[in-house]
């Protein structure tokens, strides 16, 4: 989970898709620009959601949302203040985003009682 600069609520990283940029490398871009790191693993779409975003009132956020496995150690770039690892199924009492909340957490849950 990260948390953007001047923000409060804890999210996954990502960003909006550049001109003919597909979601998935979208991500991967996302991924390297916040957190220094190269997803090199298979990405297993884990749904398209919406929900009222974060830090932008008013505002829905659709989202194209990917699991992978990570071996790298991730840092701190860009915008990012803050990352947080989280077990989806016991999150600690931070603020989350509604997306990560009410959408990622729960299909999380459900990918890994699925494996």
């Amino acid at each position: 989970m990260v948390r953007k600069r001047g923000t409060s609520a804890f999210m996954q990283p990502g960003g909006k898709l550049e001109p003919n940029e597909t979601g998935a490398e979208a991500v991967l871009r996302e991924v390297e620009e916040e957190l220094g790191i190269r997803l090199t693993g298979e990405m297993t779409p884990l749904g398209h959601f919406s929900a009222l975003a974060a830090n932008e009132p008013n505002t829905d956020v659709l989202a194209e949302v990917f699991w992978c496995r990570c071996d790298e150690n991730p840092t701190v770039q860009a915008e990012i203040e803050e990352l947080r690892w989280i077990e989806p199924d016991a999150p600690p009492a931070i603020e989350l985003a509604p997306l990560t909340r009410d959408h990622i957490l729960p299909a999380l849950l459900q990918l890994r009682s699925n494996r």
